[in-house]
């Protein structure tokens, strides 16, 4: 119940500093990061072309306008893992603001992206510059911060399954405003397995299970229904769920 309430409150965020308010008018961040001037320039990225590796020089922070990013992490042993999953209106390689002076993943399209790349010192001069582009990345930055908190409470506590749900009703950016069905980006089973920290066998068994009992539906796309979160929220009904289904 804690998770699931947290992402509702994270995706709630999310939506308020998407938006933040500056003399009345509603301030866009497209809009203005595409008119900073000097130091940003627009980025077009295939399907499954790699935006930054690992280990180069972090530089610049990178606004998505269009498609789905993943941000994954190679260990010295050859062990890969996918970290994050960025969408429109998100940004990403921030830690360059920080002083990070090497890029510690690797980000790579899932979609053809459309992307804004701002040179660091461009950046940090925007949200020095304009105060509504400040509070919105400071709150940005803040909820994204309680999701990590999320993802690795989720981790600790939750079975592999309960996990693999959660991942997919964020990928769908479900949010409760009524709409029953979400299209999940083009993601492979494996990267589904890397982000919920299994083995891709297990999350095909799952997959398996959630289509037979109507949670999930292939249809021009991995169609998300609203009764998945019932995964995350009812261990008990579930399990029934699943009994009868096997049975049947």
């Amino acid at each position: 119940m804690r998770v699931a309430k947290a992402y509702v409150d994270w995706q709630a965020d999310k939506e308020r500093s998407a938006s933040v308010r500056q003399k009345g008018n509603l301030f866009e961040p497209d809009t203005f990061l595409t008119t900073i001037g000097m130091g940003r320039r627009s980025l077009r990225v295939s399907s499954k072309q790699t935006i930054y590796a690992q280990g180069t020089a972090s530089d610049a922070v990178f606004y998505v306008q269009k498609g789905n990013v993943k941000l994954n992490v190679l260990s010295p042993s050859g062990k890969e893992a996918t970290i994050g999953i960025y969408r429109c209106r998100d940004f990403f390689g921030e830690g360059c603001l920080a002083g990070q002076p090497l890029r510690m993943g690797s980000a790579s399209a899932i979609t053809d992206c459309e992307l804004l790349r701002i040179d660091k010192n461009a950046m940090m001069q925007a949200l020095h510059q304009k105060r509504a582009l400040s509070d919105m990345f400071v709150a940005y930055l803040l909820a994204r911060n309680i999701r990590y908190e999320e993802d690795l409470t989720d981790q600790l506590l939750n079975s592999c399954e309960k996990r693999l749900a959660r991942i997919l009703l964020l990928l769908a950016h479900f949010d409760m405003d009524g709409v029953p069905d979400r299209i999940v980006p083009e993601i492979s089973q494996t990267t589904l397995a890397e982000m919920v920290g299994t083995t891709r066998s297990r999350v095909n068994f799952f997959m398996n299970r959630f289509r037979k009992l109507g949670l999930i539906h292939h249809n021009g796309g991995l169609q998300v229904r609203s009764s998945l979160l019932n995964v995350v929220l009812h261990d008990c009904s579930y399990s029934s769920d699943l009994q009868s289904a096997s049975r049947g």
